[in-house]
């Protein structure tokens, strides 16, 4: 991978792609609908099904507590997204919106996401886990300059931390052991899943869905084992350098677009009840970001020229 690609992926470019999907989440949080008792029961009351007790008794505190108001606190949480979005986008600011959302985004993952399905068994990369505020945590957490640091490095120059290399590792390993749990190793059970996307969704968009899960339905088993592997690749070739990493990150992003079509429906923008576009775009990012970080300084796989 050329050092001068590498070099133009910095801290402060991936803190403007977070501002920018956070101020698009609040502006999908203030639309009409969400107004609405719809925000409490048909966004946050389905995530809390099949949940565990710590999980599901938060929750439903949290859901009987909008239903008394639940226009102000759409409101409220449209307005504390776009005040996240507006200080991380400026740069005297972006620290302490980093900060603002990394405590927002563990809040909004355990008592509207809970914790991002992980827990109730039906997870999958393909639908949205680990969780879009997860993700966001993550993202901001490694774009964080430290305060120690001076302010020409804070400007430009700074790579995103090294830390997301293993991020992007757990990701996808982590997204092969949910697929196995969720679907027992049956495309049957997956093709259930992605079928369900073409519910409420645009003609065209449910007629992709519709072909994919009947394609899905037709698979032997055995076509769950590659799958596998290639989560397991992704998350590894992240984790190298050189082409192999660029590779790795290229097919993992490539498979998250994918996702965002097949298994999150664009995050269902269209249907008023969006809150914000689903893990995909966060996945694009965490992956650009993976490929902006310095690279091991000894690599026994990596090619001998890799810049």
């Amino acid at each position: 991978m050329r050092t001068g690609f590498r070099n133009q992926i910095t801290r402060r470019k991936i803190q403007i792609a977070l501002a920018g999907l956070w101020l698009i989440d609040g502006v999908l949080q203030l639309q009409p609908r969400m107004f609405t008792s719809a925000f409490a029961r048909k966004v946050l009351l389905p995530a809390s099904i099949g949940q565990p007790v710590f999980v599901n008794d938060p929750m439903h505190f949290i859901i009987r507590l909008i239903l008394h108001q639940p226009a102000v606190f759409t409101a409220l949480f449209g307005l504390i997204q776009l005040g996240i979005g507006l200080l991380i986008l400026y740069k005297s600011t972006a620290r302490i919106g980093l900060i603002v959302s990394i405590i927002w985004g563990l809040l909004v993952w355990y008592l509207g996401e809970g914790l991002g399905g992980l827990f109730g068994g039906h997870a999958l990369l393909l639908t949205g886990a680990p969780g879009a505020s997860l993700l966001y945590v993550i993202l901001a957490a490694a774009v964080m300059v430290p305060s120690h640091e001076n302010k020409e490095n804070q400007n430009n120059s700074v790579h995103p931390s090294e830390s997301l290399v293993y991020a992007w590792a757990l990701l996808w390993m982590g997204g092969s052991i949910l697929l196995l749990i969720a679907t027992h190793g049956r495309p049957d059970a997956l093709a259930k899943m992605v079928s369900l996307m073409a519910n409420g969704s645009p003609r065209w968009l449910a007629v992709l869905n519709i072909h994919f899960a009947n394609w899905l339905k037709n698979l032997n088993a055995a076509f769950m084992i590659p799958v596998i592997f290639v989560y397991i690749g992704i998350g590894l070739m992240g984790t190298l350098n050189g082409r192999l990493r660029l590779i790795g990150v290229s097919c993992g992003i490539l498979l998250a677009l994918l996702f965002w079509v097949f298994g999150q429906s664009f995050g269902t923008v269209y249907s008023g009840l969006a809150t914000d576009l689903n893990t995909a775009p966060l996945i694009v990012l965490l992956g650009i970001a993976v490929l902006g970080t310095k690279e091991h300084k000894l690599n026994l796989f990596t090619p001998a020229i890799s810049d």
